[in-house]
This record gives structure tokens, C-alpha cells and sequence, in this order.
């Protein structure tokens, strides 16, 4: 199922506050969302790609995209493929001057591409069926922007 990017917030738990991004089904707009929890320096270049902010040097994932991009190759599009033990599992799909390459990658990395490069971003329907959780639970969760400095 196509999907989108819908928050990434900050999560208070008993060992401290987790980054979690939000993923919603593409379509809707009331629906079910599916967390992800990342880190931090995740959840900081997913809002730095969504707000298509420039800090100057890159980022890790900015020197990545840069080297796809000199290399000849395009983000195709992510998907967030299977969950195992809790754990999410996602593929990077890039187009290359040899053809089509699925790479593994963490979500959390995997949508920061996305982010800088509107890609689109696909979840498994079985992997959004098993995590998918009412929006309601992320009402008290902060936006990121509000927890840390970008």
C-alpha cells in the first residue's frame, strides 16, 4: 500500500524520550497510522529532508543520495517490507545505470531518502496491519521540532 510520511514526534517512555515516525496510509487522511521508533539523528534528517532544510554540510543521508545521484542512480521508492521480532525491515529501491537494485536498510534511514527525494513510500499491507495503531495514541506525543534543535 502507498503510504506517506504524516509526523514525526517524540515519545516519552520510562528510559527517556524515543523519536517515533508516523506512517499513514497515502489515501487517507483519518486512518490508522503506523509507528516506527528511530533515533535521534534519524528522526533530525527525516524532518531535515521533509522540510527540505540546507544546513550547510551534509548529513549522512544527504553524502549518501549525493553518491547514488554521481553514480548515475535515482531512489525509486522505499518499502517498508516485513516486521521481525519487533523490529521493522525495509528495502531501498534505486534505479541504476545497470538496472534495478534493492538494497537493505533501516526504515528510519530508508525514509530519509524519501524525504530529501519525494520518493514514494510503500508499506506491506501485512506490515501495516500488524503495527497499525489508532492516531489517537500520538495525541500527547511532541513534534520533534519542539523537543530538539534542528
Amino acid at each position: 500500500m502507498d503510504a506517506r510520511i504524516e509526523a514525526v514526534r517524540v515519545a516519552g517512555t520510562e528510559s527517556g524520550p524515543v523519536p517515533v515516525v508516523l506512517l499513514a496510509p497515502a489515501d487517507e487522511t483519518d486512518g490508522d497510522l503506523l509507528p516506527i521508533f528511530i533515533g535521534f539523528d534519524e528522526a533530525r534528517s527525516i524532518v531535515h529532508g521533509l522540510d527540505a532544510r540546507d544546513i550547510g554540510r551534509p548529513l549522512t543521508h544527504d553524502l549518501a543520495l549525493d553518491l547514488v545521484e554521481e553514480l548515475g542512480g535515482r531512489i525509486d521508492r522505499v518499502v517498508v517490507s516485513a516486521v521481525e521480532d519487533g523490529t521493522y525491515i525495509a528495502d531501498l529501491h534505486v534505479e541504476t545505470p545497470r538496472g534495478h537494485a534493492a538494497v537493505d536498510a533501516r526504515p528510519s534511514d530508508s525514509l530519509a531518502l524519501a524525504a530529501r527525494t519525494n520518493a514514494p513510500i510503500e508499506v506491506e499491507p501485512d506490515v501495516f496491519d500488524a503495527g497499525r495503531t489508532d492516531p489517537a495514541e500520538f495525541d500527547e506525543f511532541q513534534d520533534i521540532r519542539e523537543v530538539v534543535e534542528l
